[in-house]
């Protein structure tokens, strides 16, 4: 399956710029292995483990569904290899998407090296953070989690789900397992790279965090809050690179952020330190998933309050970063006589921004044009 047009003049085989060109195609190579794997009954056993979820069991029916038994699966270590393939799967899809949606745009619209490199990652974040938001709010109404909020801690610990719920965290695991490999594809920055890795290790750590502690009620909940309210950031910015006049986006996902980070403490607070911690059963018990004590609760409200404190100190600075922007703009220019100085120098200062200030000139972020004068 060819994904990435080739160039006239092909790369060696095995270069760098030949695995850059290729990589979709190399992957799919990959993935078809473990498919083929399923054909054959010697092989079978070894790759249903990558492609299939494991761990399942069966309860037996009870009053309530009286017609047909329950299928459930719990976590082990086997679910190392689905990640490892379903991140195959995500490296093939993000291709997909740059190559037939992406660099379309790219070449119609001509952006700039910077633009282009946001505008990217705007797109494939926006089409990841839509497709999860929808599937986390359908697992959420058909399991009753809106109607009766108390199942975020009640009959805890929830060592087993279901195979929606299983699916979705897999498949996290493995988009942000994706994104390492990526910042070699799309041939990342090395300036962008070290807020990548803190970027992409944050959201594998609350991830895995919420799967490993059996906290999968609370944390489906948390990214279906967070992710909506990302959509909505990285949906305004490719609204913006198509239209710099386009700011109304912005303003309501300001608004929305520090309410997905009231709700977000809110609902931790409740669950981990009201909910877990009236909870008759608060012994560590590694054999039934029981990490209901007080160091595991401490260390979770922890680690989601340090989060949304890093998350509204970045916030700050980007909305200090804008309304510096604006007064700068707004400012009311002053005339004064030239000065017979170093002339290079002071060129060089109105280049680098108003008064000789640097001004931050970040494409993620809204600037506001000065008013031509009649």
């Amino acid at each position: 399956m060819a994904i990435r047009k080739k160039s006239s003049k092909s790369p060696p085989i095995l270069s760098h710029e030949f695995i850059l060109q290729n990589h979709a195609d190399i992957v799919s190579c990959v993935a078809m292995v473990f498919l083929l794997g399923l054909m054959f009954e010697i092989t079978a056993k070894a790759a249903i483990i990558f492609v299939t979820l494991q761990y399942n069991v069966t309860l037996p029916a009870t009053e309530e569904q009286a017609t047909e038994s329950a299928s459930l699966y719990y976590y082990g270590i086997k679910d190392l290899a689905t990640v490892f393939f379903y991140m195959l799967v995500a490296i093939i899809i993000h291709a997909i998407i740059q190559e037939y949606v992406l660099d379309k745009i790219n070449r119609r619209m001509h952006f700039s090296k910077t633009k282009h490199s946001k505008f990217n990652e705007s797109g494939q974040l926006s089409a990841f953070y839509l497709f999860s938001c929808v599937w986390g709010t359908f697992i959420l109404v058909s399991e009753n989690y809106i109607s009766d909020p108390t199942i975020l801690w009640r009959a805890y610990p929830h060592n087993l789900m279901t195979f929606q719920m299983k699916f979705f965290y897999i498949s996290q695991l493995a988009y942000w397992f994706h994104a390492f490999p990526e910042l070699y594809f799309q041939k990342t920055k090395k300036e962008d790279i070290p807020r990548q890795l803190v970027y992409i290790g944050l959201y594998l750590f609350h991830i895995a965090g919420a799967y490993l502690l059996n906290l999968n009620h609370l944390g489906l909940v948390l990214l279906v809050l967070h992710y909506f309210v990302e959509f909505l950031f990285h949906i305004s910015r490719l609204f913006y690179f198509s239209d710099e006049k386009y700011q109304q986006g912005f303003s309501l996902w300001a608004v929305l952020f520090v309410l997905g980070r009231l709700l977000t403490l809110i609902l931790s607070v409740l669950t981990v330190g009201f909910g877990l911690a009236r909870a008759e059963n608060q012994k560590l018990d590694f054999s039934a998933g029981n990490f209901n004590v007080l160091a595991v609760r401490v260390a979770v409200l922890g680690s989601i309050c340090i989060t949304q404190a890093f998350m509204m100190w970045k916030f700050i600075n980007f909305q200090l970063r804008r309304w510096r922007e604006h007064s700068t703009s707004q400012a009311p220019t002053v005339k004064k006589k030239p000065t017979v100085t170093k002339g290079r120098s002071s060129r060089k200062g109105t280049e680098n921004g108003v008064n000789g200030t640097v001004t931050s000139n970040g494409a993620d972020s809204p600037r506001n044009r000065k008013e031509k004068s009649s």
